[in-house]
């Protein structure tokens, strides 16, 4: 039997506000969704002002990052990308009823080696986007410093 960790309210909001710092400091209006490991909301938050598609696309992107347990960006990344036409996943984005993001700003969440959940942004660009993302990140591993390890980068992949 495997005991595991489990992402709790406290640190998801912590992520959240990490994530919404950062996207007022780089002047853009974000959507961040937090989820557990198989990809449910814990946490979600639209900042004043942003685009009302914005917490659909952020579930799906934390859904699907939490889920594949990879960076929803590396799916399309050229030349390589599994879900790029004539590759071996092109199509799985029409997954889970077209809830599988297979684009920028979706990053699982990454401690002690095991993806415990899922952060989705959307409102930016994907640099943007990214930013906010390992925003979160950083402010959970700043959270679990000295308990656990938590993976702060980008392109993630387990």
């Amino acid at each position: 039997m495997k005991t595991s960790l489990k992402l709790e309210l406290e640190e998801a909001r912590r992520m959240i506000a990490a994530a919404i710092g950062k996207a007022k400091e780089i002047g853009v209006l974000e959507t961040v969704c937090i989820t557990d490991e198989g990809g449910y909301p814990l946490a979600l938050e639209r900042m004043d002002g942003a685009r009302v598609t914005g917490p659909q696309i952020a579930w799906n992107k934390a859904f699907t990052a939490a889920g594949h347990k990879r960076s929803t960006h590396l799916f399309n990344q050229p030349p390589n990308g599994p879900a790029l036409p004539g590759n071996e996943a092109f199509g799985i984005q029409w997954s889970f009823e077209g809830k599988f993001a297979v684009f920028v700003g979706g990053f699982p969440i990454v401690v002690d080696g095991e993806v415990i959940g899922g952060v989705g942004l959307s409102g930016g660009n994907g640099e943007q986007d990214t930013a906010c993302g390992v925003a979160a990140l950083q402010a959970l591993q700043e959270l679990l410093a000295g308990k656990h390890s938590v993976l702060v980068q980008a392109d993630i992949k387990k």
